[in-house]
């Protein structure tokens, strides 16, 4: 009875082992390195109204940040941390590339994207789609967003205010919060760009 019960263990620890395995990877048994790749693939359209797909996060380390062009507060206070950050590392971080992916794609045109963006820096690249597709990409990187009704019919747009940090394998790397120390910003941004 005591051998019985042994099997019985070992084989539901082999069974919840490779469910663990599988829901934390995506059901992907074949690569450890597909395991490691965070976000699904995406084709989207860059601020110059091009095809952009995940393979823009592929071969360099990335900076990735969700948010709209009507965000009155956090989005523009990011970007322009963001274009500071890059700055002050100089060739440090010369190989890092950064990224600002629309929660708003109704209103925010590569058009709209690329005045907004461009205003900013010429080191961030403006990514918009179809609402659809955009949702599909922000919910495979962990992104939460969601439309907020306002007084007159209008709307804003609640989301995740951290930037993303991603590895030349498309590997996720960490992220800088929201008004997060400089210091602590750039140690990050430092690390990020040394697994170029």
């Amino acid at each position: 009875m005591r051998i019985v019960l042994v099997g019985i263990f070992a084989l539901m620890g082999v069974v919840f082992g490779v469910w663990g395995y599988t829901y934390f990877t995506g059901g992907d048994l074949s690569s450890t390195a597909s395991a490691k790749t965070y976000g699904a693939p995406f084709t989207l359209l860059d601020q110059k109204n091009r095809p952009i797909t995940e393979a823009a996060l592929r071969g360099h380390p990335s900076a990735v940040f969700f948010g709209f062009t009507h965000c009155p507060e956090v989005c523009p206070t990011t970007l322009f941390e963001m274009d500071g950050w890059l700055k002050e590392l100089g060739d440090e971080g010369k190989n890092i590339r950064a990224y600002f992916v629309s929660v708003d794609p109704e209103r925010d045109t590569p058009e709209v994207m690329d005045n907004y963006v461009s205003n900013v820096s010429d080191r961030i690249t403006g990514i918009t789609g179809k609402p659809e597709d955009i949702a599909a990409m922000a919910k495979s990187f962990g992104i939460y967003s969601k439309k907020v009704p306002l007084e007159g019919g209008d709307y804003t747009m609640d989301h995740t205010a951290s930037v993303l940090l991603i590895g030349p394998s498309g590997d996720f790397e960490g992220t800088i919060a929201y008004q997060e120390d400089r210091k602590a910003a750039l140690a990050k941004l430092k690390r990020l760009a040394s697994e170029s």
